[in-house]
């Protein structure tokens, strides 16, 4: 996939996306969002990757957030697959949530407004000492009314959280490590060998495990979309059972379905012992 605005490489199971506007700070444009969906999705349905690793180009930015050079009234000037950038934005999020892999925010720099939620949406985040944390939206006149004010008050509590957003202070790596906001905190030379470590150990889990976790981290806290996610991820693994393939084998030889054997003699009938 030809990317202007990413880098995305594929390497033993890990899924590495880079926001490669360094001499922006990261800050993502409408093309930006775009590509960061369509690499989120190429790692969603390639079975070979197991963990995907979100960064930012060079040694200062993670990533600050929508272009502000591009923000006009109404919004960001230019579209992505025909929907405003703030809507796209939201897609980007609900990707790094509902990805069926871990998700690790390797935060190299500056994580503020927009990038901060990316983090934060993220299942693991590990820092550098030198990384920097915080919300800008009131400051330069924005919001995120979703996961980015939800989901962070849930890792920090609501009065945290709200400190977070109506100040738009900056906070170090210590500091958010403190608040419970990143898994871990490393000197800037040992980053990458920290989150290689962290893929590592991932890797080793059941792919299946993780999976189901993941949806059930978020169905309590997402409604009906949430239970749906789960509710879907046991489904795809009852579709490689016999009893699922006895039903569709039944439908294409026009028979009725032999379900009879996956009770237990003996049992009460609702596939209970």
């Amino acid at each position: 996939m030809d990317f202007q605005d990413i880098l995305y490489v594929k390497q033993g199971g890990v899924a590495t996306i880079t926001i490669n506007r360094p001499a922006k700070h990261n800050a993502c444009a409408p093309g930006t969002v775009l590509e960061l969906t369509q690499a989120l999705t190429d790692a969603w349905v390639d079975d070979a990757v197991g963990v995907v690793v979100l960064t930012g180009a060079g040694e200062k930015a993670f990533c600050t957030g929508g272009d502000q050079s591009v923000r006009e009234k109404g919004g960001y000037r230019g579209t992505v697959a025909a929907l405003p950038l703030e809507v796209a934005w939201q897609q980007v999020t609900t990707l790094i949530r509902g990805i069926p892999k871990p998700v690790i925010a390797r935060v190299n720099g500056y994580a503020i407004g927009g990038g901060h939620v990316f983090q934060v949406a993220c299942d693991l985040s590990i820092a550098s000492e030198t990384a920097s944390f915080g919300q800008a939206g009131p400051r330069v006149g924005s919001f995120d009314p979703g996961f980015g004010t939800g989901d962070l008050a849930r890792l920090v509590g609501m009065k945290k959280a709200k400190e977070i957003w109506f100040l738009c202070r900056r906070y170090t790596a210590a500091e958010a490590l403190q608040m419970g906001l990143v898994n871990a905190v490393v000197p800037p030379e040992r980053l990458d060998e920290e989150v290689a470590r962290w893929c590592e150990e991932l890797l080793a889990k059941s792919p299946t495990a993780l999976k189901m976790l993941k949806y059930a981290f978020h169905a309590e806290t997402d409604g009906v979309a949430g239970v749906t996610n789960l509710g879907v991820g046991g489904l795809s693994l009852y579709y490689g059972t016999e009893e699922a393939t006895e039903g569709k084998n039944a439908f294409l030889e026009r028979r009725p379905p032999d379900y009879g054997r996956f009770r237990r003699p003996g049992g009460s009938g609702t596939g209970r012992p």
